[in-house]
């Protein structure tokens, strides 16, 4: 009749991951808005396209972890999937020579321009492919777990 404790603690730790990933997306979301409205970068268009898959995620995470509803990795993974080949593709184009033509960004900042360039290879794209990364693995495991 009532739920064992193996099964709740199955449920506290899906609650967790559901918290995880939202927070990764609030980390994201934040660092994206400091960059360009602190720190003044302004996105090329890969960036935009990216910030368009990142920013619904930290709604949808937010309001599945509050309503401890685990069928919103339903409607995340596809976003953080396609999210991280974008920022893949991205990060691509900023440190393999010769791959930034193809697709030339066509308006305002090229996107192989490099605002941040720590330890020689973390670029603001790559910040983006781990978060989306982080968020994909959170689903997945979520995928895993109920089955």
């Amino acid at each position: 009749m009532g739920e064992t404790r193996t099964q709740r603690t199955q449920s506290d730790k899906k609650v967790w991951i559901l918290y995880f990933a939202w927070f990764v997306s609030l980390v994201a979301t934040s660092g994206s808005l400091y960059f360009s409205e602190i720190k003044g970068f302004i996105p090329c268009d890969l960036c935009w396209i990216q910030r368009i898959f990142m920013y619904p995620l930290v709604l949808i995470l937010g309001i599945g972890t509050f309503q401890s509803d685990l069928s919103v990795k339903k409607f995340v993974l596809p976003l953080s999937v396609i999210g991280g080949v974008i920022s893949f593709f991205h990060y691509l184009e900023q440190k393999v020579p010769g791959f930034g033509g193809i697709k030339p960004c066509v308006s305002g900042v090229p996107c192989s321009a490099q605002y941040i360039n720590w330890f020689g290879f973390i670029t603001i794209p790559f910040l983006a492919l781990v978060a989306f990364t982080l968020i994909s693995i959170c689903m997945f495991l979520l995928f895993k777990k109920s089955k």
